[in-house]
């Protein structure tokens, strides 16, 4: 017996009770005859959960044991409810509702709030940006656009998670969070943001959930009614619960048992909105005698994907580790997984659109393939290369990289610039092509480095980073050209994306690629830093990244493509290190936890044979001692982590202006040298400096990267720069190469 993935467009509707059953797997089945008690469905990837489910309402439905209205179905998008219903419409179950918790809850609220609080429910905000721009006005606070989004996305997540204004700084020291701006400030924002609704007789999505649980736990008859219409309730996707949603649905079942839920710890991957997996790890302690069924036969992927996913959760450490799910595969064998290591990101796009090409040649639809990537600006080089290469795609869960509204106005100051020319200020000292783009670009918001943690202040510097990096590989390509030049250039990329939407291959981030699946996937830019994502610092926010990568994995039903740049630029310098979460499963590297010998030019792995005799010392050479970790003590062997004297993950104490100073004076010594920036020094030994904060030659010299050349050179410089002087002049000589 097989799960169907696809059916017809118009299924003929079973005729009997008994019939819904057929082509159901024995596990399935036992969800679907499952009609009483609490029932726990552990479902994998690719595993018919909704088959199972659907299936299951419409036995009990069609059999005459479930009263349709008496049902809901509960999910997480408007997509899924959708799917749901029609599922059920096709096998004969009408009249059930399939609904998302806030659709629900807001058709309860709209019907009893009359009854319980008197007049008419007050009007629901569609969007909440422009009353957090107020709130934060009154705090004396000016959010730009990016801002505004994140801290808006900040005070949703305190309001699914119970986390009133007063708590919330308490509340990110101890989930260690990286908010937008200091916890204190979002507090004062949030209470405001508060009090300005109830000023104005609003309320927004959060406040639907919470003013429900109110009404139904401050009013017994009311609560009494709903559970009264509502006698049987299927949670979808319950490892997304967040703890209001939790806290609604316990008010909803009472102290009945009519309960399904389904879910999978390993898709875990929105805990930044507040979702976890403990209500679905609980649940059978909360219910002793739940039925649990495990669905691990899996009708999506091959078995050559579904070994190298397992193999990837089998790595994996923490409480949702500990419940994964073994998925057996029911499908032919396929191709193996393949992975490709690359020089640069551009050659990694056009390969991987070549690729594509090849596929699509050898009659793989366009539609059924799919590039996933970590970050939405990671889009533009494989936009580029696929329309180079004349393959038509779309993007989900995104704009295209020439219509987010940070690119139209970077593209709109260039064009200003260029058209001043050298009337412009901003240009002053900016000889090449490059430094001028940087110079505009600096007054939309981008900087050297990079802003702490994720969100849309992150997500605006990613695009203008990608714009930096084009204005420097044009200038590479096309030595001597303009401003005006490198603006034509901007233009005709975004002319050429510019044609109407068509059925092709799908970009997206993992992220936004949950619940979908594909013929074929590419999982691209699986590099440190990436993915995990270089914010991911405590072991839970590592293992999510590790599931996010699962999910991405499982969306490939036959062909999975993996691959990595070891530089970002033509000729760059490989220091890129492929994605920790393969190592044991890629062929040729090291054991998991194997931090030394990964990665290697060539495509050639260093395995730990050769690792171990290149620490052996040579005879003549005097014995080093192992470089710990100053924070955590740990032996170090990566070259970036030795430089640092502490492990990348390790808590920081860099003094931020210092670096950017460094950063800053680096730059202008390249220019001066006409060097690369490295040549001066590495980005991180900058760092290195600017938390050791050196005051004298002697603690100096001792970091990594300096050494008595360098420190003959620019020591006095850094020095300077360290006390707080001003510095000026040029070094003498050239510089060494680290």
């Amino acid at each position: 017996m097989t799960a169907a993935t696809h059916s017809t467009l118009f299924p003929q509707v079973p005729e009997t009770p008994d019939a819904v059953l057929d082509g159901l797997d024995p596990e399935q089945r036992e969800v679907a005859l499952a009609l009483h008690g609490p029932v726990c469905v552990l479902a994998g990837a690719g595993t018919g959960k909704t088959r199972a489910i659907t299936h299951r309402i419409a036995y009990g439905v069609r059999a005459g044991i479930l009263q349709p209205a008496t049902v809901l179905a509960v999910t997480f998008t408007n997509r899924a409810a959708g799917e749901m219903r029609g599922r059920l419409r096709q096998l004969g179950a009408t009249g059930v509702q399939a609904r998302t918790f806030h659709s629900a809850a807001l058709r309860q609220l709209q019907y009893f709030w009359p009854k319980a609080v008197g007049g008419e429910l007050p009007r629901l905000l569609e969007r909440k940006v422009q009353l957090v721009a107020e709130a934060a006005a009154r705090c004396e606070l000016r959010l730009d656009r990016n801002e505004l989004r994140d801290v808006t996305s900040e005070i949703e997540w305190a309001k699914v998670t119970q986390t009133v204004p007063a708590d919330y700084p308490a509340a990110v020291a101890k989930t260690q969070r990286d908010a937008p701006r200091d916890p204190a400030v979002l507090s004062q924002i949030y209470s405001t943001y508060e009090q300005l609704k109830r000023d104005r007789s609003v309320i927004d999505f959060e406040d639907v959930l919470l003013l429900t649980v109110g009404i139904l736990q401050d009013r017994s008859d009311i609560a009494e009614h709903v559970r009264g219409q509502y006698q049987h309730f299927v949670v979808d996707e319950y490892q997304d619960v967040s703890p209001l949603q939790q806290r609604l649905l316990d008010l909803w079942v009472g102290d009945r048992d009519d309960l399904c839920v389904v879910g999978d710890a390993s898709q875990t991957i929105y805990s930044f909105t507040g979702a976890t997996p403990d209500h679905l790890l609980n649940f059978r302690t909360r219910h002793p005698g739940a039925t649990v069924v495990k669905l691990v036969r899996d009708y999506r992927s091959t078995p050559q994907v579904v070994h190298l996913a397992n193999g990837l959760l089998s790595q994996a450490h923490g409480r949702a580790a500990d419940h994964r799910l073994e998925l057996v595969s029911q499908r032919e064998k396929g191709p193996e997984p393949v992975y490709t290591e690359y020089s640069d990101e551009p050659t990694e796009a056009e390969s991987t659109a070549r690729r594509i090409r090849d596929l699509i040649a050898a009659g793989v639809p366009s539609g059924e393939i799919a590039v996933l990537y970590r970050v939405n600006s990671q889009s533009e080089v494989y936009e580029q290369a696929l329309a180079d290469a004349g393959v038509p795609y779309q993007l989900r869960g995104a704009e295209r990289f020439f219509e987010r509204a940070e690119v139209r106005e970077a593209g709109t100051a260039l064009r200003g610039a260029a058209r001043a020319g050298r009337n412009d200020s901003l240009l002053d000292g900016a000889e090449d092509l490059a430094s001028q783009v940087r110079a505009v670009l600096s007054t939309k918001g981008w900087t050297g480095r990079p802003p702490a943690g994720s969100g849309a202040v992150r997500d605006r510097w990613e695009s203008l980073a990608a714009l930096v990096r084009l204005a420097e590989d044009f200038e590479t390509a096309k030595p001597g050209a303009t401003l005006t030049d490198l603006v034509r250039e901007l233009d005709e990329r975004a002319a050429a994306q510019h044609a109407p939407t068509v059925q092709g291959v799908t970009l997206a981030s993992l992220h936004s690629a949950k619940g979908l699946e594909w013929d074929a996937v590419f999982l691209v830019g699986l590099t440190e830093g990436m993915m995990p994502i270089a914010y991911a610092k405590t072991d839970e926010q590592v293992e999510e990244e590790r599931r996010l990568l699962y999910v991405g994995i499982t969306r490939a039903r036959v062909h999975l493509s993996l691959s990595w740049a070891l530089s970002r630029s033509p000729g760059g310098r490989a220091s890129r290190r492929p994605t920790r979460f393969l190592n044991g499963l890629r062929p040729g590297s090291a054991g998991a936890g194997t931090r030394s010998g990964v990665g290697g030019g060539g495509g050639i792995d260093r395995g730990p044979g050769r690792a171990a005799a290149e620490r052996t010392p040579a005879v003549e050479r005097k014995p080093r001692s192992p470089v710990r970790c100053r924070v955590c003590g740990r032996t170090l062997t990566d070259a970036g982590e030795m430089k640092l004297m502490r492990c990348e993950e390790c808590p920081s104490d860099m003094d931020e202006a210092l670096y950017g100073r460094l950063y800053d004076w680096r730059a202008a010594q390249a220019r001066l040298l006409g060097q690369p920036d490295y040549c001066v020094f590495t980005e991180k030994t900058l760092m290195a400096i600017a938390e050791a904060v050196p005051s004298t030659e002697g603690e100096l010299v001792v970091i990594a990267g300096v050494g008595n050349r360098k420190l003959s050179r620019f020591g006095t410089d850094v020095l300077a720069i360290c006390a707080g002087e001003a510095v000026d002049g040029e070094p003498e000589g050239g510089a060494d190469e680290t």
